[in-house]
């Protein structure tokens, strides 16, 4: 067997492998109870939180740069208008959502960084 003829074998499963091992890391979190979100460097957390009807969700800007945090969906933010108030967060602020009075799930994600999935989340209102 020549070395090309191996490689054409071996080279679908390494590729196989690696898509396989991609999809595990999209998996969703199991989703927290807690009212808190962290802004790091690194992205949100806890990415996926469950809160009971009438809370807030307080977010705290703990990262490096300023964030812009909004409702889904990117750009018209109404799934969830509460989250409007949250906006903007320069390093060190801590902002709330307005009351969360309507039982659904909200995406977030900051404004300024749609596509980054690392400041993507989920608020479950029950």
């Amino acid at each position: 067997m020549s070395i090309r003829h191996g490689l054409r074998r071996i080279i679908p499963c390494i590729l196989f492998l690696g898509l396989a091992s991609c999809g595990d890391k999209a998996s969703p979190s199991p989703p927290v109870e807690t009212n808190l979100i962290t802004i790091t460097d690194a992205g949100v957390s806890p990415k996926n939180i469950i809160v009971t009807l009438g809370q807030r969700v307080r977010f705290t800007n703990s990262a490096s740069g300023p964030r812009n945090m909004a409702s889904d969906p990117h750009p018209s933010h109404d799934d969830c208008p509460e989250f409007d108030q949250v906006g903007f967060l320069l390093p060190g602020q801590t902002r709330e959502t307005g009351n969360l009075v309507t039982v659904r799930t909200c995406g977030f994600h900051d404004h300024d960084l749609p596509s980054v999935t690392n400041l993507q989340g989920t608020v479950t209102i029950r």
